[in-house]
C-alpha cells in the first residue's frame, strides 16, 4: 500500500510539472519517448536474461500499460477539452476489478462496489459539465483507460501465476523495452516539431523520465502485487485529490474545497470496503491478496 500511495504524490507533483511547464510547449509524443527511454535506462544495468516467454509477457504488458495507453491519452486531447479527458479517466477502478475478476473466475462484489464509489468520489471532485458530441473522445479515453488497467492486472497476475527467481527491477528492463517499442514509431509517425528549448523543459522531462516514470511504474506495479485487486482499483483514483492538493499547496490555484472533501470521503469509504471483514480473513489475506 505504501508503494501505491508513494506513487499517487510523486505523480500528482509530476502531473502538475507538465501541465505548467510542458503543455502546449514540447511535443507530447516526443516526451513520451523522453520518458520512456530514460525509464529504460535507469533498469538497463539490472537487466537479466529471462526465459523469451516471460521476457516477451512483460514487453507486451509495458507496450499496453504505457505505450498504447499514451497513443489513446495524448489522441483524447484533440477531441475533448482537458476537463472532460480528466472526468473521463476516473473509471479505471471499474475496469480493473472486472478484468481481475473474469481472470481469476470468480466475481467480488465488495470490490466493484468500492470500484463505483472511488468513480462518484472522483466524480464529484472533477465533473464540470460537458460539451456536445463529446463521445468519440470518451471511448479514446476508455481505450486508455484499458490499457492501463489491463497492463496492471496483467502485471499483477503474471506474478501471482509465474514467482521470479530474481528482484523484480532485475525484469522490469522488458517493462520498458515494449513501451519503447509503441512510443519511438508513435514519435516518427505523430510526432510534431515543438522540441524542448529551455533548461526548465530538458530539467522537467528528466525528472518525468528518471523518477516518475522510471521509479514511478516500476513502484506502482510492484505494490499492484502486494494488495488486493479492490485496493489497487480504487488507488487509481487518488491522483485526484493528489492532483488537487498540489495544485492548492504548490501553484496557489483556487479549488473547491468543499467537493475536494466530499469526493476524499468517498474514497476513503471506498478504502474501506476493500479491507478484510475479519482477522481470519486479514490473515488468509497475508497469504494472498488476491
Amino acid at each position: 500500500m505504501s508503494y501505491l500511495v508513494g506513487v499517487r504524490l510523486l505523480w500528482a507533483f509530476s502531473f502538475s510539472l507538465i501541465g505548467v511547464y510542458l503543455a502546449g510547449q514540447v511535443d507530447p509524443y516526443f516526451a513520451v519517448l523522453v520518458r520512456v527511454s530514460l525509464a529504460l535506462l535507469v533498469f538497463l544495468p539490472f537487466m537479466r536474461r529471462l526465459p523469451w516467454q516471460l521476457a516477451a509477457k512483460l514487453s507486451v504488458l509495458g507496450a499496453v500499460q504505457l505505450g498504447l495507453m499514451y497513443l489513446f491519452y495524448y489522441q483524447s486531447f484533440l477531441l475533448l477539452s482537458v476537463p472532460e479527458v480528466l472526468i473521463f479517466t476516473i473509471f479505471t477502478p471499474v475496469y480493473i476489478t472486472l478484468l481481475y475478476d473474469a481472470l481469476q473466475l470468480r466475481f467480488r462484489y465488495r470490490f466493484l462496489l468500492a470500484a463505483v464509489v472511488a468513480v462518484l468520489g472522483a466524480a464529484i471532485m472533477r465533473y464540470q459539465g460537458l460539451t456536445q458530441d463529446y463521445w468519440i473522445g470518451f471511448i479514446v479515453v476508455q481505450g486508455a483507460n484499458l490499457c492501463f488497467a489491463l497492463g496492471q492486472v496483467g502485471y499483477k497476475v503474471l506474478l501471482e501465476k509465474q514467482p521470479l527467481t530474481v528482484s523484480q527491477h532485475q525484469v522490469f528492463g522488458w517493462f520498458y523495452t515494449g513501451a519503447l517499442v509503441i512510443a519511438l514509431p508513435a514519435w516518427l509517425i505523430l510526432g510534431g516539431s515543438q522540441y524542448p528549448d529551455s533548461s526548465i523543459h530538458w530539467a522537467v522531462l528528466l525528472w518525468l523520465g528518471l523518477v516518475a516514470s522510471g521509479g514511478g511504474y516500476f513502484w506502482w506495479n510492484k505494490g499492484a502485487t502486494r494488495v488486493s485487486s479492490g485496493t489497487l482499483a480504487v488507488m487509481n483514483n487518488m491522483l485526484i485529490p493528489a492532483g488537487l492538493l498540489v495544485n492548492i499547496l504548490l501553484w496557489n490555484r483556487e479549488e473547491n474545497v468543499m467537493t475536494l472533501l466530499a469526493g476524499s470521503l468517498l474514497l476513503i469509504i471506498s478504502c474501506l470496503l476493500c479491507k478484510p471483514r475479519s482477522a481470519t480473513i486479514t490473515g488468509a489475506a497475508n497469504g494472498q491478496t488476491n
